[in-house]
């Protein structure tokens, strides 16, 4: 019985590129794969948006609008309803003048109850050095 630790550390703007779709993607699909795992085997993914990715948790974001793409607010959601551990660098979000009201904290609205952390970034190092396998987009 193993659990194999999946990080992803997302530091990517929102737009113009698909890095932190992906990893917000990846992170959820990692779940799947438990069906193929033995029996008592695990997969536990952790996100942590840290430096420009963190704008990729700002509520409301207005994509389609001005990119005729969906913004990552869903994807995020998706997440948290999965119960997936996502940690926002709290040093970035005061940073770039961010407040706690501004981001994506929770999926209450389609049912999530875990909630996203704004912690400092010593915790995301900690995250970064306890998994297994680490992914930076």
């Amino acid at each position: 019985m193993a659990t194999k630790r999946l990080g992803f550390i997302v530091r990517s703007l929102p737009y113009k590129t698909e890095a932190s779709r992906l990893a917000m993607t990846h992170a959820i699909a990692s779940q799947t794969v438990e069906i193929y795992l033995e029996d008592g085997d695990m997969v536990e993914p952790v996100i942590c948006f840290i430096g420009d990715g963190v704008l990729n948790c700002l509520k409301s974001q207005q994509a389609m609008k001005h990119y005729g793409i969906t913004s990552l607010e869903q994807h995020v959601k998706n997440g948290l309803l999965l119960d997936l551990k996502i940690m926002i660098c709290k040093e970035d979000i005061e940073k770039l003048g961010i407040k706690e009201d501004s981001l994506i904290m929770d999926a209450e609205d389609i049912g999530g109850e875990t909630k996203a952390q704004i912690v400092p970034y010593s915790e995301i190092q900690k995250e970064m050095d306890s998994v297994d396998h680490l992914l930076f987009c």
